[in-house]
């Protein structure tokens, strides 16, 4: 039975119809690629739903041409989706097609961790990605792909702790829940634990908390459900940023 996962990534997007397709908006550079290729993705990651999936490949590489400033972060999108493919080959015995995704997950993610611009989402997706589909891997692709989730959300970590009380509770819960639970799929306890008594305090009254709660009093729990993406980023989507959008033009 597969865990009950979730993912890092600004907007959480589960088995939702697409209200708005981002094919007429990829030329909008207001958008950002995020918006425009996240729901899509997620879609295919989250339900299988392969058209969404495919729509969201598709824009991903037109993407790579019409915004190459956006590089590392559209290829951190492109190797998240290697990686669910991994997965899935994995998972239906195909070792050669595991082999062949996995890589390109890898090399893709290790080329958006290099870039030194367009890189701003490259973390959340890493980390968001890995945290999401490394259990549904062989080890030691299992435990490296822990080992990542924890390297990167760590980083978001070090860059946005400080100020984690004044974020958005849709983003403060998911760099909380990340950091926590890739601590103690990592073996680090007391870390896992600090961050997971921090997560009740600071976002007390959320969905987040009550899933930390759980997660407090029975331990166990920690290796069948995932923290992440308890609060839906309304705000973050398509249609409501396009909607935005349109009442500011007016």
């Amino acid at each position: 039975m597969r865990p009950l996962f979730g993912v890092l990534v600004a907007v959480a997007v589960i088995a939702a119809p697409a209200a708005q397709s981002p094919d007429d908006l990829l030329s909008d550079t207001r958008l950002s690629v995020h918006t425009l290729v996240r729901e899509d993705i997620f879609a295919g990651w989250r339900s299988d739903n392969e058209t969404r999936l495919a729509r969201g490949d598709r824009n991903v590489e037109i993407l790579l041409t019409q915004r190459p400033a956006e590089r590392a972060n559209l290829l951190a999108w492109k190797a998240g989706t290697a990686l669910y493919r991994a997965a899935l080959a994995h998972e239906a015995g195909k070792s050669e097609a595991y082999a062949r995704h996995y890589a390109e997950a890898l090399a893709g993610f290790a080329e958006a961790a290099k870039a030194t611009s367009g890189n701003g989402g490259v973390r959340a997706v890493t980390g968001g990605s890995f945290a999401l589909f490394a259990d549904r891997l062989p080890e030691p692709a299992r435990s490296a792909g822990w080992a990542m989730a924890y390297e990167n959300y760590l980083a978001l970590w070090n860059e946005q702790g400080a100020d984690i009380e004044k974020m958005p509770v849709h983003h403060k819960g998911e760099v909380l829940s990340g950091i926590t639970q890739a601590a103690q799929r990592t073996g680090r306890t007391e870390e896992a634990a600090r961050h997971l008594d921090r997560m009740l305090t600071v976002l007390a009254g959320t969905p987040y908390a009550s899933l930390a709660q759980q997660w407090k009093a029975t331990p166990a729990l920690a290796a069948t459900t995932n923290l992440t993406c308890r609060n839906c980023h309304a705000p973050g989507r398509l249609e409501n940023k396009v909607a935005a959008l349109k009442k500011t033009a007016n």
